[in-house]
């Protein structure tokens, strides 16, 4: 390593990452759109109310979600830009349950790469990958280390 840790970095990022529906809530938000109270109930069976309102209120403190939008009767949350900083992570974890837990996931058993399940501009733009153009930029995921199919 070029430099010397006080403490492990993931560790740190598991402080509030790692506890328990907190990644899940913020996967809620950022892949299945389900982005107000009732939505992620509903997204995530087994988590409840308590819990829920527990997450949300510790993951908006830690900075990784915010109140985008409050109407009489609901909030609609989304991510800031440390919450989107998750995001790869997340389609990485997705990347690899689509391969090694396929017989959980899906009716064929069939393992699955990342691009037979998101659209190809999401994957770009969650990875940071720049649009493609012209015949030269061919070459970008392959460079960038993500494959996208």
């Amino acid at each position: 390593m070029k430099v010397e840790f006080l403490s492990c970095p993931v560790q740190a990022s598991l402080k509030v990452l790692g506890r328990e529906w907190a990644f899940l809530v913020i996967t809620s938000i950022a892949l299945f759109r389900a982005n107000r109270y009732n939505d992620m109930l509903r997204a995530m069976p087994g988590l409840s109310k308590r819990l829920l309102s527990l997450r949300l209120k510790e993951l908006e403190t830690a900075g990784f979600i915010v109140r985008a939008e409050r109407r009489r009767g609901f909030v609609r949350w989304g991510l800031t830009v440390k919450g989107a900083d998750v995001v790869p992570i997340l389609l990485t974890m997705v990347r690899f349950g689509a391969k090694w837990y396929a017989d959980e996931l899906f009716d064929d058993r069939s393992p699955r790469a990342l691009g037979e399940i998101f659209d190809e501009g999401f994957i770009r733009r969650a990875f940071g990958i720049r649009p493609r153009r012209g015949p030269r930029a061919r070459a970008g995921p392959a460079r960038s280390g993500v494959p996208v199919a």
